[in-house]
């Protein structure tokens, strides 16, 4: 099993004079919903499908629920969720308040099982593709 790359030139956003480059992009093969997710997990468990759905929809709702109390959500060697933010600066701690939050986003930041499994990916390229010219 490997994973598929592509190659795409780019230029340099803050340089659009630079030369462009070739930069290995990887693509998708596909998706896998939460139906199928389950699936396989029930195979792996006495679990029936149902169940498996169930639990998997739980934790779904749950995971998204603890971030948005603040919680760091750890899941052991596969790895942890927490969120960050980006703000706007000022020019005072006194002035500096929650409103200039722009965006909170999740974070993962993978465990060691995750990593050991990373760590075997396989590559297979793919085409060339080209970035279009940025427009002047």
């Amino acid at each position: 099993m490997s994973v598929k790359y592509n190659i795409v030139e780019r230029g340099n956003p803050s340089n659009p004079q630079a030369p462009r480059k070739y930069y290995p992009s990887i693509q998708s093969s596909g998706r896998v919903t939460t139906r199928e997710l389950a699936e396989m997990a029930a195979d792996r468990s006495t679990l029936t499908t149902a169940d498996m759905m169930a639990a998997i929809e739980s934790f779904l709702a749950i995971v998204p629920q603890q971030l948005a109390k603040g919680n760091i959500v750890e899941l052991g060697d596969f790895g942890t969720f927490w969120l960050r933010s980006t703000a706007e600066g000022a020019q005072a701690p006194e002035v500096a308040n929650a409103t200039q939050i722009t965006s909170l986003l999740p974070r993962f930041n993978p465990g060691k099982t995750f990593k050991k499994v990373l760590r075997t990916v396989e590559y297979a390229r793919g085409t060339v593709a080209q970035e279009p010219e940025p427009e002047q």
